[in-house]
């Protein structure tokens, strides 16, 4: 018995690997750890309405864009999910992700819950929610403490903020994995462990063939 030497892309529609997490449990770092090891990965690009920080580049880190094509973008449902955080909009464009599905190209998004919600509803049978935990409420108090940026009050109505999305990471209905980020490196291996697994289920290999 053999199997047909046909390419993975070829025989598979693409995964989307939607990455949720609270403030402060790590999830970039492992999202860039999982695009530094594994080429045929690349990240949803998202839109903003904010201007470019030094050093960002647009169509790489973001999208820029102002608000009046934002807004027309949006009206004419080119984007997924939108969300607006203070003055600035966010959102994922929707044709970059089915181009990758159709060619069998695999993308993490790094979104919010109410993103990996949209997503996963819109995509049923391609995403794959994955949410990252901190190992405790204290290891995440020390690491947010650690960046020296929020004050006590700002951290306190972080944590509070923590508890409702790790009740809502809860949802088997947006998330498929759990992973506890307690060692970076454990973690990213577990991230990797995920994106081999789905990439191997028979429903999405329905074009091999045996002889």
């Amino acid at each position: 018995m053999s199997v047909a030497p046909e390419h993975t892309a070829a025989r598979r529609r693409g995964i989307l690997f939607v990455v949720s997490a609270p403030s402060g449990a790590g999830k970039t770092t492992l999202v860039k750890a999982a695009l530094d090891a594994d080429p045929e990965l690349s990240l949803s690009v998202s839109c903003t309405t904010r201007p470019p920080r030094a050093g960002e580049q647009d169509g790489c880190d973001y999208f820029f864009v102002d608000p009046a094509a934002f807004a027309r973008r949006r009206d004419a449902g080119d984007f997924v999910e939108w969300a607006q955080v203070f003055e600035h909009f966010y959102a994922t464009p929707r044709g970059p992700l089915d181009a990758a599905i159709a060619a069998g190209h695999d993308v993490l998004l790094d979104v919010d819950i109410q993103g990996a919600r949209a997503i996963t509803k819109t995509y049923p049978a391609d995403a794959v929610g994955i949410f990252v935990v901190p190992p405790s409420f204290a290891v995440l108090e020390q690491r947010l403490r650690a960046r020296g940026t929020d004050s006590d009050a700002q951290i306190k109505r972080r944590l509070d903020r923590v508890r409702e999305e790790i009740a809502a990471g809860r949802d088997t209905n947006v998330y498929d994995y759990l992973i506890v980020n307690e060692d970076r490196a454990r973690a990213a291996r577990d991230l990797m462990a995920v994106i081999a697994a789905e990439r191997c289920r028979i429903g999405r290999r329905a074009s091999v063939h045996l002889d």
